[in-house]
């Protein structure tokens, strides 16, 4: 079974669908390319479709992003994505000494790019920009990529449980900082590089 299967498989089987992402040889390469490039398409695509033909209601009117501001800023996004896998992996890979044995970056980089999957499923959404809904149901998401987290821990990097759970917190902080700053730079770069541009 490849990457990409694996990523389905565990949207639905959890702790078993670790269990077998971990027996599986891993590699940076075939995690970034079968795993996270395909799934991280998908919210780039879908996105990009939802705010250039549907738009959101605003006050009653519909308010879409002009298709040439809203490509460069899907394609950063997967970029971000990709780049965010490879950087929060190469952490786990880093604090792997503090909680066990040194650890491959191969298996930091498969540990966070698993636990997005449910992030980068729920990109669908995009394509019916809807705000309360995206909220609702992101938040819903947001819990299942923690509790991915926390119960992946221990069988891919190969700690014992005790330690898997302080290993889960130390990554999960990590990743709360890594997101702030990604959100700076959005906004740094809506001002500066791309800004959004609307049509009506």
């Amino acid at each position: 079974m490849n990457s990409f299967l694996y990523g389905w498989r565990l949207l639905f089987t959890g702790q078993q669908g670790w269990q077998a992402i971990a027996a599986e040889p891993m590699s940076v390469p075939k995690v970034i390319f079968s795993h996270t490039v395909p799934f991280a398409l998908i919210p780039a695509v879908c996105w990009y479709i939802g705010v250039t033909q549907l738009g959101w209601d605003v006050a009653g009117q519909s308010m879409r992003l002009t298709p040439e501001s809203a490509l460069p800023m899907c394609i950063m996004f997967f970029f971000a994505c990709v780049f965010g896998v490879l950087f929060l992996g190469y952490m786990v890979h880093w604090m792997s000494s503090t909680y066990g044995d040194s650890a491959e970056l191969a298996q930091g980089t498969t540990l966070i790019s698993y636990t997005a999957t449910p992030f980068f499923v729920a990109g669908v959404l995009g394509l019916y920009p809807l705000l309360w809904l995206d909220i609702l149901l992101g938040m819903a998401v947001a819990m299942y990529c923690i509790y991915l987290l926390y119960t992946g821990v221990s069988p891919v990097m190969h700690v014992v449980r005790e330690r898997g759970f302080l290993y889960a917190s130390a990554v999960f902080a990590v990743a709360l900082v890594s997101f702030v700053g990604l959100l700076t730079a959005t906004v740094l770069l809506w001002d500066f590089v791309t800004a959004p541009e609307y049509t009506y």
